[in-house]
């Protein structure tokens, strides 16, 4: 027997009411939303797996299935320009809740600890037409281009070249379960985003965070290695010097080498289950949406959806990354 659709929604409310408790300690409430966060998230994740993307699009479906918006928490059927508006602003409370259900894992089974951590980045292409670089810099759109996404730029994947759009940055752990995640421009710079994210995998207490050269950094490593965590990258491009020289003498050994074999299977198939679960396992996993603002929500929405799946698969016994029953109950 497969999780219903009851036990998905019951373990997110669960879960989400446990972190807003917390939340609430540290947070000067004002008027309460007429719209919860809780009922929200799960709606658009709902519309996420649905492919409906279209926020006049989310307003019709509530419209034409009552007993749905119902059940879902809707007393009233919200307009488009509301679902836009508070779409754009639950970035920032869905990021906090996936780094709760991070930490909030650990105590549910050890698969979930933190003991190793992976850092990588996705690239996804923006919807629409590209703005070559050349214009961009010059702040120039061409007078027959249309429907650009002016937020987007251009970055540079190992697997699909030059992409103009936005840049998933996940830290997870050896199984895969997300902790951390940020949403920025293609060409945002993954080292600086590493050096934006240090205390946050601080406090998860890990014994290594695995990664591959982009976020390489000699100070780096001797910076985090006072705090208490091996940074472990192949350091392809460092290796004059006797601190070189001892890195890599450090790294071929084990346990280490086996922790920096291990980013592969890590981090890359749970890209995968992103794009399966967002609808973007098109050609350099377009994006269904434009602007910087829905971009990272969607995105975490994506990786919100996949740390619920990992959850109940665990509960059920199931395997860890198995989400297909997940899409095919809200579907």
């Amino acid at each position: 027997m497969l999780p219903s659709r009851d036990d998905y929604v019951e373990t997110y409310f669960t879960l989400f009411e446990i972190f807003q408790q917390g939340r609430d300690q540290h947070l000067k409430r004002g008027r309460p939303y007429t719209y919860a966060d809780k009922v929200l998230i799960l709606f658009f994740t709902m519309m996420l797996i649905k492919r409906i993307t279209a926020f006049k699009a989310q307003h019709r479906w509530l419209v034409n299935h009552p007993a749905e918006a119902w059940r879902l928490g809707f007393e009233t059927v919200p307009h488009r320009t509301t679902l836009s508006r508070r779409f754009k602003q639950l970035n920032g409370t869905i990021r906090e809740f996936t780094i709760f259900i991070g930490w909030w894992a650990e105590m549910l089974s050890p698969v979930f600890n933190s003991h190793i951590l992976v850092e990588d980045a996705s690239l996804f292409k923006a919807l629409g037409p590209v703005w070559h670089q050349s214009d961009r810099k010059a702040n120039r759109i061409p007078e027959k281009l249309r429907n650009l996404d002016t937020d987007a730029s251009w970055g540079k994947s190992g697997y699909h070249g030059w992409v103009y759009g936005y840049c998933l940055h996940l830290t997870c752990n050896r199984i895969g379960f997300p902790k951390l995640v940020q949403v920025e421009t293609a060409s945002m710079d993954e080292s600086h985003i590493l050096e934006q994210k240090n205390e946050a995998i601080f406090r998860l207490n890990p014994r290594a965070l695995v990664a591959d050269n982009a976020y390489h950094k000699a100070m780096r490593i001797r910076h985090w290695a006072k705090a208490g965590v091996l940074l472990l990258t192949p350091a392809a491009t460092w290796k004059n010097g006797r601190y070189a020289r001892a890195y890599h003498q450090l790294i071929s050994k084990r346990p280490y080498c086996q922790w920096l074999a291990c980013r592969k299977t890590a981090i890359e198939p749970v890209f995968d289950l992103f794009a399966k679960v967002l609808g973007t396992t098109n050609n350099q996993k377009q994006l269904p949406m434009q602007n910087l603002a829905n971009v990272r929500t969607f995105l975490s929405l994506g990786v919100l959806t996949v740390q619920i799946a990992m959850i109940v698969n665990n509960v059920w016994q199931l395997p860890p990354r198995q989400i297909s029953n997940l899409l095919s109950v809200f579907n």
